[in-house]
């Protein structure tokens, strides 16, 4: 059930004021007078309990009311009718003043028609304690707060939309969303090169160079060579070609990928050359020869061949050593198969597949034919190790490859230049000692040849070959093979502890 104040106790009005005296709406609120100071005047009607209003206690004592520990009585209002109205921007001053409950006004009970709340810091007002306002110092406390808690919730926000932006952007260039991305590049240039650079003698030898694929009935290999004349003659290391045997294949392919047959037309295993032919090629690039003799030690050399069938690949260095003699083969067991080299050594890679290759000069010219390599687990030797170059590379001076391939090409054999003695292979000492006794138990020199007529006897040590000293018979055999057969030669020798020097025109040998 709604509670209302008690009404106030009034005078009669002699205006026709409405039962009880209420003011009208527009009566200024009197002054609030406690019940204890107010008398009724006599002959004045008590109130009844109209209305559901609680009777006032005995004594004057004004009842509880809920929301304030008291109410007051109001006194006499005047009719509205014998006062001017106040105007609407006055009636802040005559509002009446708060009553207990929180009524704004006269005649208006808390939660009825009309009813206005009292102004904020009343006395009798209720606490609302989500409303109520925190202390001073709470409040600049609970700024600085927020102020903080604005400030690192930015940073968050700041973050998070930097990594959503960059993974959406990561996103969109790896999907191929996002523009093009386009670098700064060189523009075209012309590929000519310097005739003299590395560049420019690979241009002008690359083309008479060629891969040699060979198969037998029991290995195969794989090599290079190069062209020697228009013909299709085609130069190469007899290691190359010999597995091939009689009944062999041998392939060619050009730097342009051509590929032809080949014929072995001869080779020789004492100087480890072999030519072979193609026939029906048109086109083909025989490569200028040079001159050994004229080439020294620091000379720029560039190597071409097919390293591990890698075709037309070009390595570069100088020219080492010269006139080092080289022997290799030996795997037949019978010497059939060695090789004796006055070589060029060359620091440029050369690979188990270069064998057979051009070593050219500066100009472009061949200067010796790739033939051995020096690896670090198998000595020296033709092709002895697949474990690489170590930059120690030799080639046959094409001096004697000239030669050599001119005998082969013209009569499919090749002769060597001979002393016409046996030399004692075993012989520790240093220089080529003569054998005492001859292979099949003769004479070790033999007679009418060209050291008998030099007057070489057996026992004799040989220790320089035209002013160049030799240290073992295999020295020897690698300076007399670099001449030509009817090539006079001056010879240094031992004998009972003294030296003399012998002449001599070397004699010819053909080859196997």
């Amino acid at each position: 059930m709604q509670q209302t104040r008690p009404r106030p106790l009034h005078a009669p009005d002699p205006y026709g004021t409405p039962p009880y005296g209420e003011p009208g709406p527009w009566a200024p609120a009197p002054p609030v007078q406690h019940p204890a100071a107010a008398t009724p005047a006599q002959g004045t009607a008590m109130p009844s309990p109209a209305h559901g209003t609680a009777m006032p206690p005995e004594h004057g004592t004004p009842p509880p009311y809920a929301g304030g520990p008291m109410t007051h009585a109001a006194p006499y209002a005047p009719h509205p009718a014998d006062q001017a109205p106040v105007p609407v921007e006055q009636q802040a001053h005559h509002a009446a003043p708060p009553l207990a409950g929180g009524s704004a006004g006269p005649g208006t009970a808390p939660g009825g028609p009309g009813f206005n709340p009292p102004p904020p810091g009343g006395p009798w007002q209720r606490y609302d304690p989500w409303n109520a306002p925190a202390p001073a110092g709470e409040q600049r406390r609970g700024t600085k707060r927020g102020r903080r808690l604005l400030v690192a919730w930015t940073a968050v926000v700041a973050l998070v939309a930097g990594g959503i932006g960059g993974l959406v952007g990561t996103y969109l260039e790896r999907d191929g969303s996002s523009a093009d991305v386009e670098l700064p590049q060189a523009g075209a240039e012309s590929v000519k090169r310097d005739p003299g650079s590395i560049a420019g003698i690979a241009a002008r030898a690359l083309p008479g160079v060629v891969t040699i694929h060979v198969s037998g009935s029991d290995a195969q290999d794989t090599g290079t060579g190069f062209v020697l004349d228009s013909q299709g003659h085609i130069l190469t290391n007899n290691h190359v070609v010999e597995p091939a045997g009689s009944s062999g294949d041998i392939s060619v392919t050009f730097s342009g990928g051509e590929t032809a047959k080949a014929e072995v037309i001869g080779r020789d295993s004492g100087y480890d050359l072999a030519v072979v032919k193609v026939t029906g090629v048109r086109g083909l690039k025989p490569l200028a020869l040079g001159n050994s003799e004229n080439v020294q030690v620091g000379d720029p050399v560039v190597a071409i061949g097919a390293p591990f069938d890698l075709a037309n690949t070009v390595t570069s260095g100088i020219i080492s050593a010269k006139e080092r003699p080289i022997t290799a083969g030996g795997e037949k067991g019978d010497g059939s198969d060695v090789s004796y080299v006055d070589a060029l050594q060359t620091d440029a890679p050369i690979n188990p597949g270069n064998s057979g290759g051009p070593l050219v000069d500066a100009q472009g010219r061949v200067i010796g034919i790739n033939s051995a390599i020096r690896s670090a687990d198998s000595g020296s030797g033709l092709e002895g190790g697949q474990a690489g170059s170590i930059g120690l590379g030799f080639a046959i001076p094409i001096n004697q490859g000239k030669r050599v391939a001119e005998e082969l090409i013209n009569t499919g054999r090749a002769t060597h230049p001979v002393i016409g003695v046996t030399l004692d292979m075993d012989y520790a000492g240093d220089g080529a000692r003569v054998a005492t006794k001859g292979n099949n138990g003769g004479s070790p020199v033999n007679p009418g040849g060209p050291g008998a007529k030099a007057g070489i006897e057996g026992g004799d040590v040989v220790t320089a070959v035209d002013g160049a000293r030799v240290h073992s018979a295999e020295e020897l055999i690698v300076k007399i093979r670099s001449h030509r057969p009817e090539d006079h030669l001056a010879l240094t020798v031992e004998r009972d502890g003294k030296e003399r020097e012998v002449t001599l025109v070397l004699g010819s040998a053909d080859g196997s």
